[in-house]
């Protein structure tokens, strides 16, 4: 799977690494939900982190079409709440 962070780039990530992005996509959907804003910016920190770090980059002038798209490390509470689908950020 082709994931985007925006304004950074794009990876690609085996599809075995998707419970773990989904352990940290539930943590930051209910920091959202209790309006722990330190909380939700640890964990998105920690979610863009786990995708550089699991996932391969793809060259800067690769244009592949993403098959999720991650917000900005600076993204607000407010930014990511527009992005979210019934899952959270992360389908599934």
């Amino acid at each position: 799977m082709i994931v985007r962070i925006m304004g950074e780039g794009q990876w690609t990530l085996a599809d075995s690494h998707f419970a773990e992005l989904n352990k940290l996509d539930d943590e930051l959907l209910a920091e959202m939900e209790g309006g722990d804003e330190d909380g939700f910016h640890r964990t998105l920190g920690a979610l863009l982190d786990a995708v550089r770090r699991l996932g391969e980059p793809l060259p800067d002038d690769s244009l592949e079409p993403s098959e999720l798209i991650l917000p900005a490390p600076d993204a607000s509470l407010e930014e990511v709440r527009e992005m979210l689908g019934d899952d959270g950020l992360i389908p599934g």
